[in-house]
């Protein structure tokens, strides 16, 4: 069984900072990439930032120069520090990891359960 746990979420005024971490446990052989999401009430989710295992990222364009995100291999932790809020950044935030559980298995991939930002202006 694999679980992905977010923490860190939580209310802050417009301009604040938050950091999200996601740690994936259970029965794990590798982690590949691990990304986060975000949706708001009334819209589709949303892929916010990605990382592959070798430390490779991206962004969505809204959040450039704004979020960072990182990870730690061997935690199977990965982090988004999310600088100069908007209020147009309030949703709730999900990781997801490509998980293989044994060698020579499938990828597979896995979520969090999500954790609430709230942005406040």
């Amino acid at each position: 069984q694999v679980q992905l746990v977010e923490s860190g979420g939580g209310l802050v005024q417009a301009g604040g900072s938050l950091r999200l971490s996601c740690v994936v446990s259970g029965n794990i052989f590798s982690v590949d990439t691990m990304t986060w999401h975000r949706q708001a009430p009334g819209k589709q989710r949303e892929l916010v930032a990605s990382i592959s295992r070798s430390g490779s990222t991206s962004y969505t364009d809204s959040v450039l120069g704004r979020f960072t995100i990182s990870r730690d291999n061997a935690k199977n932790t990965v982090n988004l520090q999310m600088n100069s809020l908007k209020p147009e950044d309030t949703a709730v935030y999900r990781c997801n990891a490509q998980v293989v559980i044994a060698p020579r298995s499938d990828l597979a991939n896995y979520w969090g359960q999500g954790t609430q930002v709230t942005v406040s202006s």
